[in-house]
């Protein structure tokens, strides 16, 4: 079989990928969402004018040359604290005592904060001058109405929501989190935390693809280990689609492999097509629709590395087209070898490195070999080589991907 390009292969799988459907969404369910249209604001944020401060609301002209030395003393008329929706006034040569956030009299055109006073309540001494409009919030001084808050597009994180509820948006229209169900077949696998015999090894690639998947934006499912039974897989795998958006397979993807259990379950479907890609580490993989509801698959190789490598290049843009995002998070940057490195002919290389913490040089990790986790949990970095290149001497520049 000969081996797809790694760009060809991207190339199909966002070809394929769907975004979801936009639904509206509770703002208090909208964490991690993207806006499928623009957010603007209908009324002015904030709404009225109001005080930046505890103090007193005043007419400025009434404390012309207030000093410690020579302080000025208002009678107090009243109180308004945050949320009184009553009438209150200034008159002149007075002052109305007020509440961070609390609606601005009529006829004040300035708050002294309460540190500038004796803190009276009956009259006030004020020992410094304040200027017009002093720690006033004016009505829309952060958005008028009309003003665009948020653009389509946008994935909705703490501060998001926080505007739209500030300027009162109680449902938005969004592309939702994505439902992704992660799958590791294999007899060998055992339980992390539970004894292990010889010839068993605990799974990391289901409990490390879902965190991925998480960090990816991603409601996430960890289906129970499988093992290499087809009829199992398949009926697994069938029952997953219905509840998700995209499923993510590890193992059982070799090339001929006679236990090659993924493979030999989904061909039934003949729906998912299996190939090599010209890449180190992850050469195995399998990409298809299954289900009624054209549910994207991805069969990644069970190597740890190559699982997380292929999730990287792959599922992560599949996963951003879904939400109708652009399919790479970041662009590729450039750093300075810091030791020289190899590749075999014809394939694009992912080596795990660390980046410098000026962002300048990288440094390649011992222990490159598809099975160690080891240094991939080390690595900030995956350092591209093209697949026409071999070798690279320390110094020259390369590609880096950075890592979640």
């Amino acid at each position: 079989m000969d081996m797809q390009p790694v760009d060809s292969y991207l190339r199909e799988i966002i070809a394929t990928i769907r975004p979801l459907r936009p639904a509206q969404l509770p703002i208090a369910e909208a964490d991690g969402a993207v806006l499928a249209a623009d957010a603007s604001a209908a009324w002015p944020l904030p709404s009225f004018d109001n005080s930046a401060m505890d103090g007193y609301a005043v007419r400025a002209a009434d404390l012309t040359g207030a000093s410690a030395d020579h302080p000025v003393t208002l009678p107090v008329d009243g109180e308004v604290a945050a949320g009184d929706t009553g009438q209150h006034a200034v008159a002149p040569g007075r002052c109305v005592r007020i509440m961070t956030g609390a609606l601005l009299p009529d006829g004040a055109d300035a708050v002294v904060p309460v540190e500038w006073t004796d803190a009276g309540t009956q009259t006030v001494r004020i020992s410094q001058e304040p200027k017009l409009g002093n720690a006033i919030r004016r009505a829309g001084d952060d958005a008028s109405p009309g003003d665009l808050l948020l653009p389509a597009g946008t994935r909705l994180g703490p501060a998001q929501i926080g505007v739209l509820a500030a300027a009162g948006h109680g449902v938005v229209l969004t592309r939702r989190r994505p439902r992704v169900t992660v799958i590791s077949t294999g007899n060998e696998l055992a339980e992390p935390g539970s004894p292990l015999v010889p010839g068993r090894i605990w799974d990391s690639n289901s409990y490390m693809l879902a965190a991925a998947a998480r960090a990816a934006g991603c409601e996430t499912t960890r289906h129970q280990t499988l093992g290499d039974e087809p009829e199992l897989v398949l009926a697994s795998v069938e029952q997953a689609a219905a509840a998700s958006d995209l499923l993510v397979t590890s193992g059982g993807v070799s090339m001929g492999g006679e236990h090659d259990v993924v493979k030999a379950a989904l061909t039934k479907l003949g729906t998912v097509t299996f190939r090599k890609v010209a890449m180190q580490p992850g050469m195995p993989q399998g990409f298809g629709l299954i289900g009624p509801a054209a549910t994207p698959i991805f069969t990644l190789p069970g190597n740890p590395v190559s699982a997380f490598v292929s999730f990287r290049l792959f599922v992560e843009p599949a996963i951003r087209l879904l939400q109708d995002l652009p399919p790479q998070r970041q662009a590729a940057r450039r750093a300075t070898l810091a030791e020289s490195v190899r590749s075999p002919e014809n394939k694009r290389s992912f080596l795990r490195g660390v980046l410098s913490d000026s962002g300048a040089e990288v440094t390649p990790l011992t222990g490159q070999s598809s099975h160690q986790i080891a240094s991939l949990a080390r690595a900030t970095v995956l350092i591209v080589i093209p697949e026409q290149v071999t070798s690279l001497a320390a110094g020259e520049v390369v590609e880096v991907l950075e890592l979640p």
